[in-house]
């Protein structure tokens, strides 16, 4: 699953399913944000603060995306891997390591963070996700000590974190893309 960041649609990362995986041996899928805010397109919540979603809009969306997730997840009794990019970074995050939610194999994020929001609980106890996360460190959406600060946290709670940090903005290294490829399919 791969969650699209702010302002985007369902659309943006369906290429990365080919990157990821070129032979489609694995379902993907690509839901919409819930949210329609300025400045157009599909959000997941509101963003007041980087780093702390707006409680309300994140609460409402994260309940809403899980209880979807555990339908499709249900329907389809697979091993499976969240990743986005910005806010679809979050929500994998979110739905990968909160409180009572079912583990991923894997968790991809790029340029994003864990976020912080009154009543939401991460649960970081193993086994955990192998993670892979990317940022730009020229981010000037996200900074990249958000990606460092996932990094340090997991890597302290005994993840294994892949990590690459690149010479971009707010983007998606597509040499990291295809250094996950076998990284993915060793992790499903």
């Amino acid at each position: 699953m791969l969650f699209h960041g702010r302002g985007a649609d369902e659309l943006d990362l369906l290429p990365l399913f080919d990157v990821l995986d070129p032979e489609r041996r694995l379902l993907g899928v690509a839901p919409r944000g819930p949210l329609s805010l300025p400045p157009g397109g599909a959000h997941w919540y509101a963003v007041w603060r980087i780093g702390y979603p707006d409680p309300a809009t994140f609460t409402s969306t994260y309940e809403l995306v899980s209880a979807w997730l555990d339908e499709l997840l249900a329907e389809h009794d697979l091993p499976f891997a969240l990743g986005g990019f910005s806010q679809g970074a979050v929500m994998s995050y979110a739905l990968g390591l909160g409180r009572g939610r079912p583990k991923p194999a894997a968790l991809l994020a790029f340029s994003g963070f864990i976020p912080t929001v009154e009543g939401f609980e991460l649960d970081l106890e193993g086994p955990l996700p192998r993670v892979a996360i990317g940022h730009g460190v020229y981010d000037e959406v996200i900074g990249v000590e958000w990606g460092r600060q996932a990094r340090d946290l997991l890597t302290e709670t005994g993840a294994d974190v892949l990590y690459r940090e690149y010479p971009l903005p707010h983007a998606i290294d597509p040499s990291f893309l295809a250094e996950l490829r076998p990284w993915l399919a060793e992790a499903l």
